[in-house]
């Protein structure tokens, strides 16, 4: 990740500030979340300067206030338990967003980055993969951390596409999918009872008998719009 001393970044649980202080370092301003407080007090007690400082839960942020019309640049090491629910909120807010660049679990990277008829792939491979371009950079092992985890952590960049859904069609597609994915071991022909049949899913040109996991991304967006239309 490159840095200009004029770039908006926002980090995202500064923590002890490990990440914090070599961003100061590089940038005129940095604004960080971060929900604890007792971690809070402790980077306010370091006085540092340009260093903005807001405590609430990053998944009520408005990103869209603090970007202030300028493309922000989201940083991080997230938190396990809000990596995904995160992510989703960046679909939201992604026509603000420069880039991303956050460590999560590296199962969830794996999924992030998943194609169609492998295990991984899911419901926020069709979504994140709909709005960004995503790029695994490398892993963090275990022993990188104290105390170390049970499970293996990877970093991840997500760029914004040129051509992402729109808001609308972001919201289409969330509901098409959690229709979809309802249960994976099913067809769609049963995931999608009650809201398509198999004419409906056969001019669509989708096997009634195939299974979301199967599906490319067209064929998604396809199915979302026709759902979001009935």
């Amino acid at each position: 990740m490159r840095l200009k001393s004029d770039d908006k970044v926002v980090e995202v649980g500064p923590g002890l500030g490990a990440l914090t202080l070599p961003l100061l370092a590089q940038l005129e301003k940095l604004h960080v979340i971060e929900i604890d407080r007792d971690l809070i007090q402790r980077l306010e007690t370091q006085q540092l300067e340009n260093l903005t400082i807001q405590s609430a839960d990053v998944l009520k942020v408005d990103f869209e206030q603090i970007a202030a019309g300028k493309p922000l640049r989201i940083v991080g090491n997230l938190p396990y338990n809000i990596g995904t629910p995160l992510l989703i909120r960046l679909l939201d807010i992604h026509p603000v967003l420069k880039d991303v660049h956050v460590m999560l679990q590296k199962e969830v990277v794996d999924r992030l980055d998943a194609q169609p008829n492998t295990r991984a792939f899911g419901r926020i491979s069709v979504l994140m993969q709909s709005v960004f371009n995503i790029q695994p950079l490398f892993k963090v092992p275990p022993r990188s951390f104290d105390p170390a985890p049970k499970v293996e952590s990877a970093v991840v960049r997500l760029t914004p596409l040129e051509n992402a859904l729109g808001r609308d069609e972001i919201k289409a597609l969330e509901n098409c999918t959690r229709i979809a994915f309802a249960n994976k071991r099913k067809t769609l022909r049963n995931n999608l009872k009650g809201h398509l049949d198999d004419a409906s899913l056969e001019k669509l040109g989708i096997n009634p008998q195939a299974r979301a996991e199967t599906l490319e991304l067209t064929a998604f967006h396809c199915l979302a719009k026709h759902l979001s239309e009935t």
